[in-house]
């Protein structure tokens, strides 16, 4: 993890907010540009690929030159794109398709033996895919050269979200609360709970969680199984929100906010408020940029919810390489899918839920997502092996 880390608030952090203040509107974007350029090296030396990890910072570079070229209604916006899917295909997924082709590595001709992860891949990509299309919706405008790659660049964003809509984090990039005081205040705060919830919460969670593999599970008494995961549930709810709160903290310091991340997802009473409270920027993102463009809730309901499955198939993929993956997106969409059908038979509520009828709703949730986790954490053999210990034994 990159935020718990010396070099993340020595090296960046603190020297990036201070200097972000002190600098004029105009040398700001540079100032991020700079930052970012520099973080993602370090890091990808340190953490993620090392230097061709380092090297793929061109793919920055010649993203913020192909935006120069986009404009409203124009196919270079859908280039922009294409070319985007293919960089996230490519790095991520060019083992995983191959090997659907060919077979395993052993047999597979086209095995990339020293595949990597371009740090903050998936999180780039998708802010790339959102300027083009806006741009060809005229929904935002171009902003200069040094903008454009400040928001790309923009290093406490990059590795883990919240992802940021260009259309709003220009405005605050030119015109960032003057209120330091306040937002130092806030954003370390911000920072420490996220650190708090990492260390103390989370990391003893894997004390758990390490066992979710099928030599431990073939030896555990049964009645362990549903715990080990729920800790799966709540640990990957803590890491993530530790890595947006920190992220979200540290935007604090610039005197910029991004968006929120996270909202009490376990809360909820229904799949699709869930999905409205957990990865919020994700969530957002996958409606206007997949599931409105398949016609969204306008087409007929079978059309709809095909939509919705494929919307979370998306989330799926996206979320990593394998079939478990895969899965998991689907199992999300058929419940999705399920749930709209219930409301459509249903029909409108008439007067306040019961308490009774809340709290069953919220159980049915907490369990249906928690054993969605099973196709997350382990590979499809194992996640078959986990339900059958479960629930035969």
């Amino acid at each position: 993890m990159i935020f718990n880390t010396l070099a993340y608030f020595l090296l960046f952090l603190i020297p990036a907010a201070l200097l972000f203040r002190r600098l004029s509107p105009g040398a700001r974007p540079w100032m991020c540009t700079l930052f970012g350029a520099l973080f993602f090296v370090y890091f990808s030396l340190t953490e993620s690929g090392g230097v061709v990890g380092a090297a793929c910072l061109a793919i920055f570079a010649w993203e913020a030159l192909c935006s120069r070229l986009y404009r409203p209604g124009s196919m270079l916006c859908l280039l922009g794109v294409v070319q985007s899917i293919f960089f996230l295909a490519v790095f991520k997924y060019w083992n995983f398709f191959t090997g659907l082709a060919f077979g395993p590595r052993e047999t597979n001709p086209f095995y990339w033996e020293g595949a990597f992860l371009p740090l903050g891949i998936s999180f780039f990509t998708f802010e790339f895919i959102h300027y083009a299309v806006d741009r060809y919706r005229d929904k935002t405008r171009t902003g200069s050269l040094g903008q454009y790659m400040a928001f790309i660049l923009f290093f406490p964003t990059m590795v883990a979200g919240p992802i940021k809509r260009y259309q709003d984090f220009l405005p605050k990039l030119e015109a960032p609360s003057t209120d330091w005081r306040t937002d130092w205040e806030r954003g370390t705060t911000r920072i420490l709970c996220g650190l708090a919830k990492k260390f103390v919460i989370a990391d003893t969670l894997t004390a758990m969680t390490v066992h979710l593999n099928q030599a431990d599970l073939a030896v555990a008494h049964r009645a362990i199984l549903p715990v080990w995961l729920l800790a799966y549930g709540m640990q990957i709810y803590f890491d993530f929100s530790a890595y947006s709160d920190i992220a979200i903290g540290s935007t604090r310091l610039f005197g910029i906010k991004v968006p929120e991340n996270f909202d009490w997802p376990y809360l909820s009473t229904n799949i699709a408020e869930f999905w409205r409270h957990w990865h919020i920027s994700l969530s957002k993102w996958l409606t206007d940029y997949v599931y409105i463009p398949l016609g969204g809730s306008r087409r007929a309901p079978v059309h709809v919810y095909a939509n919705l499955i494929t919307t979370m198939l998306v989330s799926g993929i996206w979320h990593g390489a394998g079939t478990n993956f895969v899965v998991w997106g689907l199992w999300h969409g058929a419940l999705l899918a399920i749930h709209r059908l219930w409301s459509r038979w249903r029909g409108p509520r008439e007067g306040p839920p019961s308490l009774s009828g809340q709290a069953l709703s919220w159980a049915l949730t907490f369990v249906m997502v928690n054993l969605g986790w099973a196709f997350f954490c382990m590979d499809l053999p194992t996640a078959r092996f986990f339900f059958r210990r479960l629930f035969l034994g």
